[in-house]
């Protein structure tokens, strides 16, 4: 009987082991799919830096077109004013 508990409980343990291995080898196997979509994603981003890297010069130049048309706005608004009462 002590003989069949021993076998029971190594055949017990051999099997937990290959349980976890197989599940390890799993987790292995999802984390190098991650690590490829993960390298495609990065890849990808940095082909958009790249293309939108000219916007930042871009913006700086309209910005401050802008502002100077924000500040004549003032005077022509009040040039349109002045004709609107005159007439």
């Amino acid at each position: 009987m002590r003989t069949l508990l021993i076998t029971l409980s190594v055949v017990e343990v051999v099997l937990v082991i290959a349980v976890l291995a197989y599940y390890l080898i799993q987790v292995s196997k999802s984390l190098y799919e991650t690590s490829r979509h993960l390298a495609k994603i990065t890849f990808g981003v940095r082909a958009v830096e790249t293309q939108c890297s000219t916007i930042g010069p871009s913006v700086v130049r309209i910005n401050e077109q802008l502002t100077t048309i924000a500040g004549a706005v003032g005077g022509v608004a009040d040039k349109a004013e002045a004709i609107a009462d005159s007439a």
